[in-house]
């Protein structure tokens, strides 16, 4: 069905081409649209002819119209004047609605596949059947961007991203959830990693400057097969997830490209609680000042070089021995051993997997 808005701009345009005042009537006899103040004697007659088997009758100077969807009745087209030119116009009104009615089910019909799709919520033996009706390829490479906003799936983003690929038969555009914004897009043969990726980054620096608005968008790997669609959404919503957690610098993240990040992301938490206890012992890994974070991260950085991540700190080389020293005292790990080093990496990763499970369940 139509929104009442959509059909008034109809109304309104066709009454600025014709100068014939009409109006658009459901089935209980309410106006949902019109250029005119349309009488309740009129209102009742309309919907008396909504149940008759006439396409066209004419009463007390006014013309109705049926107009529909199949078999169903949507509405009755209401026309001031019963001249032969009303009654052409009244025609041409009708067709006009009626070609909108068939795109807004067209466009409703295709979302709510793509949806279900993305879902799993379609018997695989159907989706090749439902694809053909609806027009859609089912042998060709996609893959499936997510991209989120800070307040969630605002309209201005939407609209951005539509503006984008306007016109673009190889993007479709959709939303699962009130989070955020799924495209869906058609992949050429020559186009790899760094290219997909240049692509989000572009959408969410359009994001930024002409939305006004901060965004993160992720994307799976590429399908050849309509049924695996719903796995490269998967991949980028655990994309998207992964990255806020262990890559939060990173605007734009690929499934590809998660690391390590992947592995700990599908850890149950009585594991990652083990693995901590390991490391750890009875230490609590919140006892670790901001100072000697820090120092560790700077030390990763630069590849476990003492020389290059004191002069990037700008402390003496020795001071930078003790924090690490001071370290091995406590967890009785060394850092410039990379076995030790590992271990310490892949804990601080877990803290913050640990961290981010804690903040979710709370909500």
């Amino acid at each position: 069905m139509l929104s009442n808005q959509v059909l008034q701009e109809t109304l309104e345009g066709l009454r600025s081409i014709t100068r014939v005042n009409m109006a658009a009537v459901d089935t209980d006899g309410r106006v949902c649209a019109g250029t005119f103040e349309v009488t309740p004697e009129c209102l009742t007659a309309a919907r008396e002819f909504s149940d008759s088997p006439a396409i066209n009758q004419v009463v007390n100077d006014y013309q109705f119209f049926r107009i529909s969807e199949g078999e169903h009745v949507s509405y009755v087209l209401v026309l001031q004047g019963s001249s032969d030119e009303n009654y052409m116009v009244g025609r041409m009104a009708v067709f006009q609605i009626q070609q909108l009615l068939y795109a807004y089910r067209e466009h409703y019909d295709k979302d709510n596949f793509v949806k279900n799709l993305l879902l799993d919520n379609i018997l695989k033996v159907d989706i090749f059947t439902r694809a053909d009706k609806l027009g859609i390829k089912a042998n060709v490479p996609r893959i499936v961007y997510i991209i989120e906003t800070r307040h969630g799936k605002d309209s201005s983003a939407l609209e951005t991203i539509r503006n984008l690929y306007q016109g673009k038969t190889k993007g479709y555009i959709t939303a699962v959830d009130e989070k955020s914004i799924v495209l869906i897009r058609q992949v050429e043969g020559t186009e790899e990693y760094e290219e997909l990726l240049q692509e989000a980054s572009t959408i969410v620096d359009m994001l930024n400057t002409e939305a006004m608005t901060a965004a993160r968008a992720s994307f799976g790997t590429i399908v050849r097969d309509l049924r695996d669609l719903s796995r490269s959404y998967k991949e980028a919503k655990m994309a998207m997830s992964v990255g806020k957690i262990f890559y939060s610098e990173k605007s734009v993240i690929g499934y590809s490209k998660l690391g390590i990040g992947r592995l700990i992301y599908q850890l149950p938490m009585s594991l990652c609680q083990m693995y901590i206890k390991e490391v750890f012992g009875e230490h609590n890994p919140e006892e670790l000042d901001d100072e000697t974070l820090v120092t560790v991260n700077k030390f990763f950085e630069h590849n476990l070089n003492v020389s290059e991540t004191s002069r990037e700190l700008y402390i003496h080389r020795n001071t930078l021995v003790y924090r690490l020293d001071k370290l091995k005292a406590t967890l009785g790990l060394d850092l410039t051993n990379f076995g030790d080093a590992i271990t310490f990496k892949i804990a601080l990763m877990v803290v913050k997997y640990m961290r981010y499970m804690e903040s979710r369940d709370k909500y």
